[in-house]
């Protein structure tokens, strides 16, 4: 079922994965750095790669993938023995706004930016974003994960027609379904595909919102870098029954 939800969807959502005290631990040594006070002309270089960069690759951030079944739910998919090591996550934080809450605005990791340290003139793809929930997310406008489900799906079919390099132009000019929020609790994971438009919503809530992300590779990426975004279930062994089905 959830499998089947991935591939018609692009996503699905697996609560309690991770043990509540791995989470704990994971904001004890975000808080702490963030304690330490950062840097306001590093913020937006902050949001769009990573807060607290220093903790990106230690045990209280990788463990939360690679010691935990979010790996294997990943391989599941994927394919035992398929994804590259991962050894760091991105600290993904949203403070609350005042004011009206706005609206979320999809996009698609690996697309240049002049903060997200992607190499302009070039499409940084991969196969797996895995969102893992560090706060309660009981309802939207708390700077929930907002994705657009079927997009993957969508996009696949313009990159056919348009070929894969058209995504260096932009978004593709594609008619979007209804955002979704993410709704979910503290140890809950998102498994995504590549090409899912998401984005973040507002945060109107008192509260932080605390997420750790993490972008899979299949092992043979490089030499699929742009077949895959036309053949969306190429690196996606563990789907094939599925997309038989």
């Amino acid at each position: 079922r959830q499998k089947r939800e991935i591939y018609e969807k692009g996503f699905v959502t697996v609560p309690g994965v991770v043990p509540q005290i791995m989470v704990q631990d994971a904001l004890r040594a975000i808080n702490h750095s963030i304690g330490q006070g950062m840097n306001v002309d590093e913020m937006a270089q902050f949001r769009a790669q990573s807060y607290c960069p220093e903790l990106q690759g230690s045990p209280e951030i990788a463990d939360l993938l690679n010691k935990t079944p979010a790996w294997s739910l990943a391989e599941s998919a994927i394919g035992v023995g398929k994804i590259k090591p991962v050894g760091a996550g991105q600290i993904a934080l949203r403070f609350p706004a005042l004011g009206e809450p706005g609206e979320a605005r999809p996009h698609l990791d690996g697309m240049y930016t002049p903060a997200n340290g992607v190499k302009e003139g070039t499409i940084g793809n991969f196969t797996m974003l895995i969102g893992i929930l560090l706060s309660d997310l009981p309802r939207a406008h708390m700077g929930n994960l907002t994705v657009w489900p079927g997009t993957h799906a969508l996009y696949e079919q313009h990159f056919r027609e348009h070929g894969p390099e058209s995504l260096l132009n932009g978004l593709p000019p594609i008619m979007m379904p209804t955002p979704e929020p993410i709704i979910g609790n503290a140890g809950d994971i998102v498994l995504a595909h590549y090409q899912l438009a998401h984005g973040v919503g507002p945060n109107i809530s008192p509260f932080v919102r605390y997420a750790i992300f993490f972008r899979l590779s299949h092992v043979n990426h490089e030499n699929l870098h742009w077949e895959c975004m036309t053949n969306i279930w190429q690196e996606w062994e563990g789907m094939s029954e599925i997309g038989a089905a």
